[in-house]
Parts: C-alpha cells; structure tokens; sequence
C-alpha cells in the first residue's frame, strides 16, 4: 500500500542555475532550453517533440566501452544538445535498457545507450565506460557537432545505476545523475557533487532500497542537489521494460540539471503525487 510521502527538504537549487545568469532569468533567456513549454502529458508520452534517428557503434571502433547504440534529434534547429551515456547491469546488455535511448533522445537529448566490455564488469569498471562512451560521443562520434560536450550526463541500471554514481565521483564537471536499482558496494557518496536523482523498487530483491539506494542517497551532501523516488512495488527490473513514471522523472531531471531549464521544475518541486511512487525525498526549496 502506498504510504504517504515522505520529503526532506534543504538547499535551493542555486547550483543549478547557468553561471552568470541571474537566478531571476526567464526561460526565454537559457541558451540550453530546447523544446516547447513541457506538461504532465508531453513528459509521459513515449516520444517527446523531437524526431529521433539512431546509429550503431561497434565495439571495434571504440575503446574503453563495448559499443552501443546513439539516439539523436534529427534536426538541430535549435542548437547543440546535452549528451547522456546509459549503461545496463549485471549480465546484462544495451538491449535491456534500449528503449530510454530514444524516449530520451525525444525530448531533446543525444544518449548512447552501452554495452560493456564484459557482462561480468563491476560498477567501477561501468563507471569509467560511461565516461569513455562520452569521450566517444563527444570526441569521435557521428554525431558530436549536434553535441554541447559542457552538459553531460550518466544513468544506467544495477550494477550500471552503480557505474553511475562511479562516474560522477571521478568526474564532478557531469551535470546529472540518474542511476536506476543501483547496485554497488560502496555505500559512501560524499564526494558526489553532481545532481543526482536515485530511483529504486519497493520490492527489489536485488539490490534492496535499504542496502543500496537509500543509502546512497543519504551520503550524497544535500548541497550537491539530489532526490529519491520509490516505487511502489517495483522489482529490480524497472528499468528493462518501458515505465512511464520512471521515464517522467528521469526526463525532468536531466532537462533541469543539463539544460539548466526550470521549466521542469514543477514536475520535481513539490514532490510529486503520482499513485505508484512509495516514497520521495529531495533537496527542494519549493514545498
């Protein structure tokens, strides 16, 4: 049953905030805004308002990852776009997570959807081949002139959700975060300075919310923002079948953090209400 939320509300989200620009500045004044003016319906549907095209990577062209799959907006009338790497878990491969690259890309993002090096490699390892996939895309890829390489970002599932917070702990200079069941087993955050917004299952057997997500969250210093959101009665794998409430947040957290856009931020602030989150916590100001 759905308990009722619970939120833990801190710092202002003045980090967030373009450097340089007032924190006054109207959405018509962000140089990184892409899209039309968001709603409940435009973030929940299955494609955003851009059409997408993909791309395969070989592995035998690129190091430190396994290859992957690009998801990008096809047109670029609106400028360059903030980038995500995404990484799937344990055993598992790009195909599990297949369906966030375009959802994503829909809404004004290009995301490299991996598959790692091996399917045995730990989140440490998934961390720096998040990092390397954005190298890629930034650096070598087809498509790094559609690519503000200053607006990264990292997500992935389990052990990839776990590579996650890896990746923003070695590089600091990531705008967002959003790992997926994380697993990992370091359980201390503190350093993390990048946005990041933690979702977990209820019923995870995997990676438990009270071994490994909530955890995570709270080491995580509040001045770096940062949010929790459960799901109710979620399983560890979530994040291998399209999910709408999922998606939602995952979309509104990146269009926050990376493309500095507060338009979003009603979405996130005051917590939301939706009938499948258990649970939700945040860094808010807003409540």
């Amino acid at each position: 049953m759905r308990r009722t939320l619970r939120t833990l509300c801190g710092l202002a989200l003045a980090g967030s905030v373009l450097a340089g620009t007032a924190s006054t500045a109207s959405a018509q004044e962000n140089p990184y805004e892409r899209g039309p003016d968001p709603t409940e319906n435009s973030i929940e549907a299955t494609r955003g308002p851009f059409a997408v095209s993909q791309t395969s990577v070989s592995s035998l062209v690129v190091t430190g990852f396994g290859g992957g799959t690009i998801y990008y907006p096809t047109s670029t009338a609106e400028g360059t776009f903030g980038a995500v790497a995404v990484s799937p878990g344990f055993t598992a491969t790009q195909s599990s997570i297949a369906w966030i690259g375009p959802r994503l890309a829909s809404q004004g993002f290009v995301v490299i959807t991996i598959d790692t090096l091996t399917v045995l490699d730990q989140p440490d390892s998934r961390g720096d081949q998040l990092l390397a996939a954005l190298d890629y895309l930034t650096q070598r890829s087809s498509v790094r002139g559609r690519i503000d390489a200053s607006r990264l970002a990292v997500s992935g599932h389990s052990m990839g959700g776990g590579g996650s917070l890896e990746a923003t702990e070695t590089r600091p200079s990531l705008q967002a975060s959003v790992p997926l069941a994380p697993w990992n087993a370091d359980k201390t955050w503190s350093s993390v300075r990048t946005p990041t917004f933690i979702i977990g299952g209820e019923s995870d057997s995997v990676a438990s919310v009270s071994s490994h997500s909530i955890p995570f969250y709270q080491s995580i210093p509040a001045a770096s923002e940062k949010a929790y959101m459960e799901l109710d009665g979620a399983s560890h794998f979530f994040p291998n079948t399209p999910n709408t409430t999922m998606a939602k947040y995952l979309i509104s957290w990146m269009k926050r953090f990376v493309d500095n856009d507060t338009r979003y931020e009603q979405f996130l602030c005051p917590p939301p209400n939706d009938s499948d989150i258990e649970e939700y916590r945040h860094t808010c100001p807003h409540v």
